[in-house]
């Protein structure tokens, strides 16, 4: 049993750019097939499956994206709001990451959206993480 399964495909993420493979196999939530559409529409990621390994459990496919000089594109990820100790934002304090060259990703009544979007919205909410 995982106790921070967004913990975990962040790790997952985060192990497999270091050691340059072209795909991840995570297990599959909506709320990690709905991060990983964040990271594929800001570029971080190419693209992202549901396959179906066996009958009773699926799985999400995630294909990392490298620069042509086999950089990963993702530089850093960190895990925000644990379990432990949740963390809520309000749209006015939502920071930029990195100068504006990351994204943070949140929970909003409208559902999962980038800082950037829950600004603009005027949308507050849990930071999950940050990546940049």
């Amino acid at each position: 049993m995982q106790t921070d399964p967004i913990a975990d495909f962040l790790t997952r993420l985060r192990n497999a750019t270091a050691a340059k493979h072209q795909r991840v196999d995570v297990p599959v939530s909506k709320l990690k097939i709905e991060i990983a559409r964040i990271l594929k529409e800001e570029g971080y990621i190419s693209t992202y499956k549901m396959v179906d390994e066996n009958k009773t459990h699926k799985i999400l496919r995630v294909f990392l994206k490298y620069t042509p000089d086999r950089r990963s594109v993702i530089t850093g990820m960190k895990r925000i709001s644990k379990p432990g100790q949740r963390c809520y934002l309000g749209a006015g304090e939502i920071q930029p990451v990195v100068g504006g060259l990351g994204i943070s990703i949140l929970t909003t009544p409208k559902g999962l959206m980038t800082g950037r979007s829950a600004r603009k919205a005027k949308l507050g909410g849990e930071i999950l993480c940050e990546v940049w």
